[in-house]
């Protein structure tokens, strides 16, 4: 019985693409899934570099709002994994891909998300409500920032003198592990 074709992963990307890297590097030469596409907000995105790297086609999105060229950027992608993409998906893309759109957050939802909650933003807020843990946490995408079902979620534990830099070190590492992980498993499922 001839093996099935690898999962085509679209990655929507903002920024500089550490978790994109994460994917392209235990993709690489996997049976489960590829990333086969890295669709950009913005045109001076780190991430596009690395794509074209690792010979990943790319787009620019003109209007992130306009679902039909959203749609048309993502073709044929059977996961959609949002990795640092800053902006709302329009519905008729979260339709499209209902159950297979996922992304990775820089903190335990559903604390700490919402619009405005990326980045430095959130591991401020973290250190600022004295918790005692943050985290990564990868959740269905759904109308609203932040706020589908979560999937998987990996804690880290907040050191005293942690500042947002330090604690942002960590979560990454953690949302790297994390996100790898959960598009291996949901691979396994659509594949």
């Amino acid at each position: 019985m001839p093996h099935p074709l690898p999962v085509r992963v679209a990655v929507l990307v903002s920024g500089g693409g550490t978790n994109l890297q994460a994917l392209l590097d235990a993709l690489h030469d996997s049976p489960l899934a590829r990333v086969a596409r890295v669709i950009s907000s913005r045109a001076d995105a780190g991430a596009l570099a690395r794509a074209r790297r690792a010979s990943v086609p790319t787009a620019v999105l003109r209007d992130p709002s306009d679902p039909a060229e959203l749609l048309a950027a993502l073709g044929d992608a059977q996961l959609v994994v949002l990795a640092g993409y800053l902006k709302l998906v329009p519905t008729p893309v979260v339709s499209r891909f209902r159950d297979r759109m996922i992304n990775i957050h820089p903190a335990l939802l559903p604390d700490f998300g919402g619009p405005g909650m990326y980045g430095q933003h959130v591991h401020e807020a973290v250190l600022a409500s004295g918790a005692t843990e943050s985290g990564a946490t990868v959740h269905i995408v759904d109308e609203v920032f932040d706020r589908g079902k979560i999937i998987a979620q990996e804690k880290v534990r907040i050191e005293p003198g942690d500042t947002p830099d330090t604690l942002a070190a960590r979560v990454l590492e953690a949302e790297h592990r994390l996100l790898t992980r959960v598009v291996l498993e949901l691979a396994r499922r659509i594949g």
